[in-house]
């Protein structure tokens, strides 16, 4: 049984954690309910259905690429299939407009929550999962460090300016595909996040709920195999100050 940490009402965190080099440690008030902040209906079903079907008559897309740091300064990005098979699109201008001032209604909740205020963010990014689609574990603003056992010893820095991370579903997780806006598997995973029996917590998405939560370490998240279907999010990364 890991040894954990308790960091809100009802999530723990690994106490590995506690020894390990980790630069940025960031967590929000441990006495609310969870340590990330969950908005439902962010979208209506029917904005969800409407970005899923002009995401899929596009054609304008890159394969996602994993950030590595090289030198102090230097982030080399790369595409690596082991650890990712995710397609990237634009969001298209008319969605943009709609997600920006949605957000902006949201924003004083998030910076509430966090105890942050938040400045410059990322563009948004449209990430597809297809069948056989997944993201292995990650930080969102550091790389892992292992050592010759493969395990986890530290992570380093490399997008210092990601303080919080928003992941807006398009698409709902369902035990039986029902339409094309739906997937089997594909869970978010929070790696060292548990619940009271030392269960990981496990996200099951639901079409234009948004979830927000820190980028660092004690954060590690993947996206588990898309068994079949269609996962859509759009995700950005957001500065902010304390």
């Amino acid at each position: 049984m890991k040894e954990l940490n308790q960091i809100s009402n009802f999530v723990y965190c690994d106490a590995s954690l506690e020894n390990m080099l980790i630069e940025s440690k960031f967590l929000p008030n441990p006495y609310k309910d969870y340590p990330f902040l969950l908005i439902n209906n962010f979208l209506t079903n029917n904005e969800s259905k409407e970005i899923v079907d002009a995401i899929r008559e596009s054609s304008d897309y890159e394969k996602a690429m994993v950030k590595t740091k090289v030198l102090d300064s230097i982030v080399d990005p790369s595409v690596k299939p082991k650890i990712r098979t995710t397609n990237i699109y634009t969001l298209p201008l008319h969605f943009q407009s709609i997600y920006q001032e949605r957000f902006a209604q949201y924003q004083k909740e998030i910076e509430d929550f966090f105890s942050l205020s938040l400045n410059l963010a990322t563009k948004e990014q449209v990430l597809e999962y297809t069948k056989g689609s997944f993201y292995i574990k990650h930080s969102d603003d550091s790389n892992e460090i292992i050592d010759s056992d493969k395990n986890t010893v530290g992570f380093d820095l490399v997008a210092p300016q990601r303080k919080i991370t928003t992941v807006l579903f398009a698409t709902t997780n369902v035990d039986e595909i029902s339409d094309e806006y739906s997937f089997i598997g594909g869970e978010l995973i929070f790696n060292y996040l548990y619940d009271k029996d030392g269960n990981n917590i496990v996200l099951k998405p639901k079409a234009g709920d948004m979830i927000a939560f820190p980028s660092n370490p004690y954060f590690c998240h993947e996206v588990k195999l898309v068994k079949d279907g269609y996962r859509l999010t759009i995700v950005q990364w957001h500065n902010a100050i304390s």
